[in-house]
């Protein structure tokens, strides 16, 4: 048995080619190499041989198991039953039955990865975004033929979409059932192909989108775009495209759920007498008033300033953490007033009491 060739070889690519360059190759060859044009006595041979290398570099999964494994990865060699496509394979494999796909296949879905600002993400936005998709040619509408021409019972199956392969073995033999690899498994052959898709039915295009965020998303949200994917085949419908959200940290404010967190620092001053302060918020700015007394790390609540909830109504809190700043450097006067100050209040240390978990959640509710 002849040994089979390699499948870039086939096509002329190498092996980093991507998928445009797949594809430009596999239509010049294709238009050569087409029995209906070509009338050498090996062009049908070789229109099959392009046909098949490309049916696998042209998929992503096929091929990176080809490149892997070679042919013995997409030609179901490996091995055992590993070769087969599921449970319905070795079933058919066993019973000689098969079931060819036919008709309409759906399209692929796409993803996209947008990134937002911390505002865009609390507020909601509209932003724009271009997806390259593969849409239906609108020379053959998706059938891959000329306009203008017929197609022909595929020779190499006969019509029925599907090849039988035995397989022998010293006890018994296997008949491996699988697509045509000539039509595809729709039992028939393009006679012209179309100038402007190759015969695929599909061309790449690129499309800009209109993207509504709605309110309160996060970092690691998908919105679904439906019918964005790829277009279907042979009238299938379209995929989708998920758009994926990433969002940029803020400069002063974090995000626990729907709350906002702000640290903000005061002076012993501020801390001791109390204070009234103008802080920031998403909504401006706010006042917030600090009880004399205030200790650092505690917190204080402004009611409805947080993040909207995505599917009910209202808002978060945004909790202002505050933290007490021991001043470093300091003038003869302020030294002089602390000295005072220091006179006047106790100087031994006061060891804190070692509560218990329970203890502080029983102070909480005033039990």
């Amino acid at each position: 048995m002849t040994a089979k060739r390699d499948y870039y070889e086939i096509l002329g690519v190498g092996r980093d080619a991507n998928e445009d360059r797949i594809r430009k190759a596999y239509r010049q060859l294709a238009r050569q190499l087409h029995p209906d044009v070509n009338k050498s006595p090996d062009a049908e041979e070789r229109f099959k041989e392009v046909n098949e290398a490309y049916e696998v570099l042209s998929d992503r999964q096929r091929r990176a198991t080809y490149d892997r494994f070679g042919h013995a990865g997409v030609d179901g060699n490996l091995g055992g039953f590993s070769g087969f496509a599921d449970f319905g394979d070795i079933f058919e494999s066993f019973f000689g039955g098969a079931t060819v796909h036919r008709g309409p296949h759906p399209g692929e879905d796409l993803r996209a990865d947008l990134t937002l600002s911390f505002e865009e993400a609390v507020f909601g936005a509209e932003k724009e975004l271009e997806v390259e998709r593969l849409a239906r040619c609108s020379v053959c509408n998706g059938t891959g033929a000329e306009p203008g021409s017929e197609p022909l019972r595929c020779p190499e199956c006969g019509g029925s979409g599907q090849v039988r392969r035995v397989r022998s073995s010293f006890f018994s033999s296997f008949v491996n059932v699988t697509t045509c690899p000539r039509c595809r498994g729709r039992g028939e052959i393009v006679r012209d192909l179309c100038h402007e898709c190759g015969g695929q039915g599909r061309v790449r295009v690129r499309k800009r989108l209109k993207v509504n965020i709605p309110p309160g998303v996060d970092d690691g949200t998908r919105i679904r775009l439906a019918g964005e994917g790829n277009d279907g085949q042979e009238g299938g419908s379209a995929g989708h495209l998920y758009v994926f959200l990433s969002v940029k940290p803020h400069r002063h404010f974090k995000r626990n759920n729907n709350d906002i967190l702000l640290h903000i620092t005061i002076n012993v001053a501020q801390a001791a007498l109390g204070d009234e302060l103008t802080i920031p918020t998403l909504d401006g700015n706010a006042e917030l008033k600090i009880p004399a007394g205030t200790q650092t790390g505690q917190a204080f609540v402004l009611k409805g300033h947080g993040v909207p909830y995505l599917r009910r109504n209202g808002r978060g809190d945004q909790i202002v953490n505050v933290f007490v700043a021991t001043p470093t450097k300091l003038t003869t006067e302020q030294k002089q007033l602390l000295r005072e100050l220091y006179k006047t209040l106790g100087k031994e240390p006061v060891p804190q009491e070692d509560r218990g978990f329970f203890d502080k959640v029983r102070d909480a509710f005033g039990l």
